[in-house]
């Protein structure tokens, strides 16, 4: 009798899970991203655009079988790339409006994958652009692989891949932020 329940139970959070609408968790900054900002000693920034640059595994939203997941930050993963940027720049104290130097940049690979059986993984990928007065100081692609425990039922695969989004934007920045031509581009 107990294990008829909980199999209808969780038969009934699968097909609730279905289909749904999801909303990515808002962004949170990483102390070890705002530290390399802070260390770097670099000059004030503000931040440009971000594009979204239509591809193959360059989602909007994001499928998590058969439900949707999407950008809290107006429904655009570019921006959500923005506003992480931004949260970074403001945290380490490097953040200013007005300021010269300007990160911008374009969203080319947004995706994640979680299988009935195996690790969850995620791909992001963006070009990143600074310039200072309209001349380009550093122009690249960054790009990252995230992989973790997933399950076969979709209760759980679901909401992990959600809550790891702002762990694969951290990354990112991260990846940007380990590269000294940036840094040095914002001197």
């Amino acid at each position: 009798m107990v294990r008829s329940s909980i199999a209808l139970l969780l038969l009934a959070a699968v097909a609730l899970s279905a289909g749904c609408s999801m909303v990515a968790p808002k962004y949170s900054p990483s102390l070890e991203n705002v530290q390399k900002i802070k260390d770097a000693n670099i000059s004030p920034t503000k931040v440009g655009t971000f594009d979204f640059t239509a591809a193959a595994g360059n989602t909007n939203p994001i499928s998590l079988r058969g439900s949707s997941l999407n950008s809290p930050y107006d429904g655009s993963y570019a921006k959500y790339i923005a506003e992480a940027v931004k949260q970074e720049l403001v945290l380490a104290g490097k953040f200013a409006a007005d300021a010269q130097l300007e990160v911008s940049g374009a969203l080319q690979k947004n995706d994640i994958n979680i299988p009935a059986l195996g690790s969850g993984t995620g791909d992001l990928q963006a070009r990143f652009v600074v310039k200072r007065g309209g001349e380009v100081r550093f122009d690249q692609v960054k790009m990252i692989h995230d992989e973790w425990d997933s399950s076969f039922v979709g209760a759980v695969a679901i909401p992990r891949a959600q809550e790891r989004y702002p762990v694969m934007v951290q990354k990112l920045i991260g990846q940007l932020l380990a590269d000294p031509a940036f840094l040095q581009s914002l001197k």
